[in-house]
């Protein structure tokens, strides 16, 4: 029974956390005392409390740890993974921070640490897909296309966010890095919209964002672009939010006080996308690789379809990504992975064992990726 140390208790390292306890010994930390108290009294999870900003806090809360996992929101991502990887521990990270990763490649490799980022459902089990095919195939184009959405429409959004609205905010302003003829080149997020049908679920709405990350590093493809889904109108609201300086992060006067008017948007959204008690949501992701194999032109083509937990009050965006998470640390913890230095997902896909030792921790907790091959 290992020693883990999850860093943040929000909705996913939370899930994280109750996932790994049942097999070893969990502590979760976080800064908010009331969250702390909720997962000790309901789930009987270790907690502690600490400041995660600060980096000798973190150092003393993982002091006894044999792994760490990162699930702090993104801004802070960057300097936990750092702190964590200074310490000298092992560490699985899902905070998606927006800076360069790999500048902690030569620290991590220093440090003997093994570092596994971007660990979740997108980026994350769309990077093992790829590494995995890329390693016995030609891969020539690779496209994934996902989203989380609320089971309910409600007008006029049509959108529920399992995490922070600036958080997705930034993913509707930040320009999109796509890979055209092996040359990257950028695109407005939101652009190219295209209506794409899903059995059993409908048509769904799929627009470029910027979710490649490692990818244009490590996999010289051909062609590779990132889309995110959502309910057919609700890209054209936000596009128009996003023009009329919704969105803005430069600030306006307004009755001699300076604002930034995406924290006014922001604070708006909140209410309106924040998911409630398990409100059911679902995860949708298409992911479709495609090459040459045996001298053939061949498509892999793979489809996840998962909805909230409402027994075990789960929703499916901390499913998909938590497991995703939780599989990677136990790799660790069994020595199936001793790469050394930041690794990002593909590497793992790369190691057929590995590979499927993670389909099959995501099959036993019903999430599950179904393979088509044309």
């Amino acid at each position: 029974m290992a020693k883990i140390v999850v860093l943040g208790a929000g909705m996913v390292g939370s899930t994280i956390a109750r996932d790994l306890n049942k097999k070893h010994q969990v502590t979760s930390v976080d800064y908010d005392t009331t969250t702390l108290k909720n997962l000790q009294k309901r789930f009987g999870l270790k907690t502690q409390q600490a400041d995660l900003s600060n980096a000798k806090e973190i150092k003393r809360v993982i002091e006894k740890a044999a792994i760490v996992v990162g699930a702090v929101p993104g801004f802070m991502g960057f300097n936990t993974c750092k702190t964590v990887i200074e310490a000298g521990k092992n560490l699985v990270d899902i905070s998606f921070f927006p800076e360069e990763v790999m500048e902690l490649d030569n620290l991590a490799k220093k440090k003997k640490v093994s570092a596994i980022v971007d660990c979740g459902v997108a980026p994350g089990m769309d990077n093992i897909l790829l590494g995995y095919h890329y390693q016995r195939m030609k891969v020539t184009d690779f496209t994934c296309m996902v989203g989380g959405l609320p089971v309910e429409r409600k007008l006029p959004f049509q959108y529920k966010a399992p995490f922070s609205p600036i958080d997705v905010i930034e993913e509707y302003t930040r320009p999109a890095r796509l890979v055209e003829n092996f040359e990257t080149v950028t695109k407005p997020a939101l652009s190219e919209p295209e209506l794409i049908h899903f059995e059993s679920l409908g048509t769904l709405e799929a627009f470029n964002t910027d979710g490649l990350r490692s990818l244009m590093q490590t996999m010289p493809v051909k062609n590779m672009r990132e889309k995110t889904l959502r309910y057919p109108g609700h890209r054209q609201l936000i596009e128009n939010l996003r023009d009329a300086g919704m969105f803005s992060t430069n600030d306006v006067m307004v009755n001699g006080r300076a604002i930034k008017p995406i924290e006014i948007t922001a604070k708006v959204l909140l209410p309106q996308w924040k998911l409630q008690h398990n409100e059911k949501e679902f995860t949708v992701m298409r992911v479709i690789i495609s090459g040459e194999e045996k001298k053939k032109p061949i498509t892999y083509t793979y489809d996840l379809y998962d909805e909230t937990d409402v027994k075990n009050e789960l929703s499916s965006m901390a499913r998909t990504t938590g497991f995703t998470c939780g599989a990677a640390v136990n790799l660790l913890l069994e020595k199936k992975y001793k790469h050394k230095g930041i690794s990002p997902p593909e590497y793992l896909g790369k190691d057929e064992k590995v590979f499927r030792f993670i389909l099959q921790y995501l099959s036993k907790r019903n999430v599950v990726y179904k393979q088509t091959v044309s």
